[in-house]
């Protein structure tokens, strides 16, 4: 009896597995539709301007048009490997990317642990709400509110500097200090999105398992180490993946808008420098080389990470 069932159950697998791909769509016709805008959405706004790409291969004219502009190959990529400046943005860019990330991938875990184990239900949803809240907050006004507060005349951490008998600090203005403040306020604004991560992750984590270290005997401490941190290693690798994809992605708005020329030797990027140089003075293929040039790395490092955590015995992505 069994045997006939399995027997069926496979006869049952194979026809559907046999059914053709038209009749799925008319039976999931509602879901599809339901799909449709968000998948109109993406092909209109990412896949679509793809075609622009071209012109990285091309001596753009804006008034030739794509269409019109003479083909060069990789002159522009040629002239942007050989600027006596690219060492230099694109150190820059690979340095203040693995100092944000390094800050985004230890501090969130950190806070999350440490909320998941407070007592009080009302002081943690006050904490994470605390925690949370600059993530909503623009970077345009997040960096006028830093630039007051760092002014070197009257800024309030100055103000506290002196009395205490300290030499006022130009913190955006010397090239010591620039890169700590871009990564101690980026983590400032984002810790709480990745907390909010780690914390949902945490949520979900058997309770039967801290039960068993608590007999066991193993402290807060070990709970944290042998119980919660290994629960949510899926998630870990998962984030550290997508922040390597955008290891290029030192945050143009952030540093746009703290930079001066005194600090150009430490915080111009590749985006900073590309605004300046391709878009201001109208170079769009040499922009949009720069552009493609950063897309072809994070495909590659994001391709390479999920290979090697595959490898390891993790889940990628894919």
């Amino acid at each position: 009896m069994n045997g006939a069932a399995r027997r069926g159950q496979a006869a049952g697998l194979g026809a559907r597995a046999r059914r053709p791909l038209w009749k799925d769509l008319i039976r999931d016709r509602y879901l599809y539709l339901l799909l449709l805008p968000g998948l109109l959405l993406i092909l209109l706004f990412r896949y679509g301007p793809m075609y622009g790409v071209v012109i990285a291969f091309q001596d753009y004219n804006i008034y030739k048009g794509i269409s019109g502009s003479e083909w060069v190959g990789f002159d522009q990529f040629t002239r942007l490997f050989n600027s006596p400046d690219f060492v230099e943005i694109l150190s820059n860019t690979i340095i203040i990317s693995l100092y944000k990330l390094a800050a985004s991938f230890t501090i969130p875990i950190i806070l999350a642990l440490l909320l998941n184990e407070l007592r009080s239900v009302v002081f943690k949803r006050f904490a994470q709400s605390v925690i949370y809240l600059p993530h909503f907050v623009s970077w345009v006004i997040f960096s006028g509110i830093i630039i007051t507060f760092l002014n070197p005349v009257d800024g309030m951490v100055n103000v506290v500097i002196q009395q205490f008998g300290g030499s006022p600090i130009d913190f955006l203005g010397d090239v010591r200090y620039f890169r700590p403040m871009l990564v101690i306020t980026d983590a400032y604004k984002e810790v709480g999105w990745g907390t909010i991560i780690y914390l949902a992750a945490i949520a979900g984590v058997n309770a039967e398992l801290y039960e068993a270290a608590r007999i066991d005997g193993a402290t807060k401490l070990r709970q944290m180490w042998h119980v919660t941190l290994p629960a949510i290693r899926p998630v870990i690798v998962i984030l550290i993946i997508l922040s390597l994809a955008n290891i290029l992605e030192a945050g143009f708005q952030q540093i746009f808008l703290l930079y001066n020329a005194l600090v150009y030797d430490v915080a111009d990027i590749i985006d900073t420098y590309v605004y300046r140089v391709g878009i201001q003075e109208a170079n769009y293929s040499y922009a949009t080389a720069a552009g493609l040039f950063k897309s072809a790395v994070a495909m590659v490092l994001i391709l390479t990470v999920n290979t090697i955590v595959k490898k390891s015995g993790q889940e990628g992505l894919w």
